[in-house]
């Protein structure tokens, strides 16, 4: 065994149980990674740069193998159900001794990283994986420390990531051979089963979403940027609904595209880059995150790439729609080197509604948006989690965010509540879904019209907007917009079915209302009457 690295913990890994290892690559920089990758048969390089990596099975987060240890730190801490499903501790156990035991003999890749970046709530956390390029992906999206704080480095939470060991539900307490599973009290998570680097970002997600609410700092899954005013804003939305690719605004300073908190201090990004859905990504719509697919540095995931040329094909979805790009946030050219902000004017809650009905933006009371961060509606795009078809699911994924949220969501919706109480902040539900019908019937929101829209949200100037209220969802929706048409702003006048439009608006009014039954109980009277009415 040999430890090879620029730097290396006195904390090593036999502090974690390892032992007979083959050597330990601690914390290596994107070149020697990308050596490591190449050497071992685990990625190619593309003609421009970036590294192209398979994996294989699984293409997206597998949800259904999610735990969560139930013991005196969870057990009235946890919001137990189908998203935070109970492990015994004794399972744990057992299948960290047999992870432990299968690294035996392989080498190991280790990085020393911080999740968030504000010194005051930052969680620090040790990512142990059997591949390189899932070390490299780990480097890239969480937060690189200076190389003094690594010599002494102590993590507060451990990621052991082993694809290659498959778990066995018998002994392991596990629904499949994949498994993704956490301790609070161990603080240690376990990924076994799943090539999907996915897995390792939203498993540090998960940790700062428990430890952060007791300490007044709200976890949000978001995007935030920042206007030459100092104007912030924060974009909630789940995968496929544009969050990456809105707040890359060239005008605006980039914070961050996924997790972000929101403390007394401000906002602050818990990453250090992105991971960008890339499937028919364009250099035209969207040249800033198109331009990292084209450079050195870069990890792509399960995109198509000519094996002769090394060129690659983004429009080319044989392996998954839920193609990906893992970069470090200075790829983008106006990204935060701090990753902080002020607290945010306008808070945007995108969707993408498959049902084609809602309109593209929308004006929302406090009452509103509690009702609509609590709702969390959507639609799953194909790809993004293992199990879905080749059309999007209609869902409601609370705070924008229900499977990494392991506390109750009003827990989550107060402090949104509050803080936007507190700093006066507006307001905006943003529909990037369909227009003139269903999916499959009327064309995906241009992403033009959206820039536009949300330009005038943010500069102040849609506020002062005539507004009409919506006969179906109660929302007021503005009356015109510069470089939008009118008829965009009235989803009913797109569709040349009327009827459908109303039997689909009545349709997801009711979808709205069932699925708030299990909030009624958590929230006052006028935010349960806040939501969609069926119209007349």
């Amino acid at each position: 065994m040999a430890i090879h690295g620029p730097v290396h913990s006195t904390v090593g890994l036999e502090t974690h149980g390892f032992s007979n290892l083959g050597d330990e690559h601690w914390n290596l920089g994107t070149p020697a990674l990308y050596e490591h990758a190449i050497l071992n048969g685990e990625g190619d390089l593309a003609a421009d740069g970036p590294l192209v990596v398979l994996t294989g099975h699984h293409t997206g987060r597998s949800a259904n193998d999610k735990f969560i240890v139930r013991d005196r730190v969870t057990e009235d801490t946890v919001n137990w159900g189908k998203v935070n499903v109970t492990m015994d501790p004794g399972h744990f156990q057992t299948l960290k001794r047999r992870m432990l035991a299968y690294y035996q003999g392989r080498d190991a890749y280790v990085q020393d990283l911080y999740g968030g970046a504000d010194p005051d709530f930052r969680v620090k956390v040790r990512v142990v994986t059997e591949q390189a390029w899932h070390n490299l992906f780990a480097s890239h999206l969480l937060i690189v420390p200076p190389k003094d704080d690594r010599h002494d480095f102590a993590p507060d939470f451990t990621i052991i990531q082993a694809p290659g060991f498959l778990a066995d539900p018998e002994i392991d307490g596990s629904r499949s051979q994949t498994v993704i599973t956490m301790d609070f009290t161990e603080r240690v998570v376990l990924i076994a089963g799943t090539s999907y680097a996915g897995e390792i970002k939203k498993s540090v997600f998960s940790i700062l979403n428990f430890l952060l609410p007791p300490r007044d700092v709200l976890p949000m899954h978001c995007s935030v940027n920042v206007g030459e005013a100092g104007d912030s804003a924060v974009f909630f939305g789940l995968s496929g609904t544009g969050k990456t690719t809105l707040s890359a605004d060239p005008h605006r300073m980039l914070i961050g595209d996924d997790e972000h908190g929101w403390s007394e201090n401000g906002l602050f990004n818990f990453e250090g880059g992105c991971y960008a859905k890339v499937i028919r990504l364009s250099a035209e719509a969207e040249p800033e995150i198109y331009a990292t697919t084209q450079r050195f540095g870069t990890v792509l995931e399960n995109v198509v790439m000519d094996p002769d040329t090394g060129r690659l094909n983004l429009d080319d979805n044989r392996y998954t729609e839920n193609t990906r790009a893992a970069y470090p946030l200075d790829f983008i050219p106006n990204a935060s080197p701090t990753g902080h902000a002020g607290h945010p004017g306008n808070v945007v809650m995108l969707t993408a509604d498959a049902f084609g009905v809602l309109p593209p933006i929308s004006k929302l009371n406090a009452e509103q948006a509690m009702y609509h961060f609590l709702s969390g509606y959507t639609a799953k795009v194909a790809g993004t989690e293992k199990g879905l078809g080749n059309e999007p699911q209609a869902t409601f994924s609370t705070c924008f965010g229900a499977p990494f949220m392991p506390r109750h969501p009003s827990v989550y919706a107060q402090m949104l509540a509050d803080k936007i109480n507190k700093h006066g902040s507006d307001c905006w539900l943003v529909n990037t879904g369909w227009s003139g019908g269903t999916y499959g019937v009327g064309e995906r929101m241009s992403i033009r019209h959206t820039r536009a829209l949300l330009n005038a949200a943010l500069d102040g100037s849609l506020a002062k907007s005539s507004f009409r209220q919506d006969d179906n969802f109660g929302v007021l929706v503005p009356e015109s917009c510069p470089d939008v048409p009118d008829d965009v702003l009235n989803p009913r006048s797109t569709w040349s079915d009327k009827g459908a439009y109303d039997d689909q608006a009545r349709d997801l009014c009711g979808r709205f209302h069932k699925n708030f039954e299990i909030f009624n109980d958590y929230v006052e009277q006028p935010v349960r009457e806040a939501g969609p009415r069926q119209a007349a």
